[in-house]
């Protein structure tokens, strides 16, 4: 089982601008929980995502020589990939290929056409430089848009992502949307259909339904959970302040009821708990 910590999805919709010391200290604090991943930052233009601005200054104040955890970092176009390439220490490239076309132009300004193409780029890239790229389908279990949706659209983006080579694919509920049933439907297909494919869960929820969500996950077969400790986080378009990211902290205790045994050091993810109020009280 593999819980992916997403700072940069928690810190990048909050408009003061978090100190990049901060940042290091809290992802530095992370790194001692014993994730297995942390999405930690992003290579996107500063005037989409402001608060990114400072993701190489922040890898350059981070601490990793006492943790496995390995780094994520997003990217949405090539030369975000190109930049985020130059890095040793990251290990993953995100891109956010939409299942809706409206979300793929605004997220992204670009076709789903073009963002393929793009995705067949970066994938090359990552070869060449041994990093691998996991590929979120946003809006993958619906949208507000009335773009089309369905559980066969899915199945269609995996065949392509396939094709592509592509290894790890994360299903995104981008607007909090996803009931356990749908959860459940699109693991249960995808993941016997693509066994070669590493699925992970990137979802979006209001704190009273995490626990519900990951069970029908795992029992779907998903070993690959997205959270933020607290819940932090959560995409505009939601347009509902309750709706943020799966809060890490229930997570782990709805994935260890059920027997799973994660490797955290929960000495340090309560200092870790500590940090958010100072991180994210801006």
């Amino acid at each position: 089982m593999k819980l992916i910590e997403c700072p940069r999805d928690a810190m990048q919709g909050i408009p003061n601008f978090i100190d990049t010391a901060i940042k290091a200290a809290y992802i530095n604090q992370l790194a001692h929980v014993g994730f297995d991943t942390i999405d930690f930052g992003s290579f996107v233009s500063p005037k989409a995502i402001p608060q990114m601005r400072d993701t190489a200054e922040v890898l350059e104040l981070l601490d990793l020589h006492d943790t496995e955890s390995k780094l994520l970092a997003i990217v949405a176009n090539v030369r975000g990939a190109e930049d985020a390439l130059q890095f040793e220490e990251i290990d993953y490239l995100g891109f956010p290929l939409s299942i809706s076309e409206t979300f793929q132009k605004r997220n992204t300004n670009a076709s789903i056409t073009e963002a393929l193409k793009t995705v067949e780029e970066i994938q090359n890239r990552c070869e060449v430089k041994g990093k691998a790229l996991v590929t979120y389908l946003s809006m993958g279990f619906g949208n507000p848009y009335g773009d089309p949706y369905s559980p066969e659209l899915v199945a269609e983006f995996v065949e392509k992502l396939d094709e592509l080579g592509i290894k790890i694919i994360s299903l995104s509920d981008t607007i909090g949307s996803a009931s356990p049933a749908l959860i459940t439907e699109l693991f249960e297909v995808q993941i016997p259909s693509f066994p070669h494919i590493e699925f992970g869960a990137h979802l979006h929820s209001r704190k009273e339904d995490v626990s519900a969500k990951v069970k029908a996950g795992v029992e779907a077969g998903c070993t690959r959970f997205d959270g933020a400790l607290n819940g932090f986080g959560g995409c505009p378009m939601a347009k509902d302040d309750l709706v943020g990211n799966m809060a890490t902290e229930q997570m782990i205790e709805t994935l260890e009821g059920l027997g799973y045994d994660l490797g955290l050091n929960k000495a340090e993810l309560q200092e870790a708990m500590k940090l958010t109020s100072f991180v994210f009280d801006q």
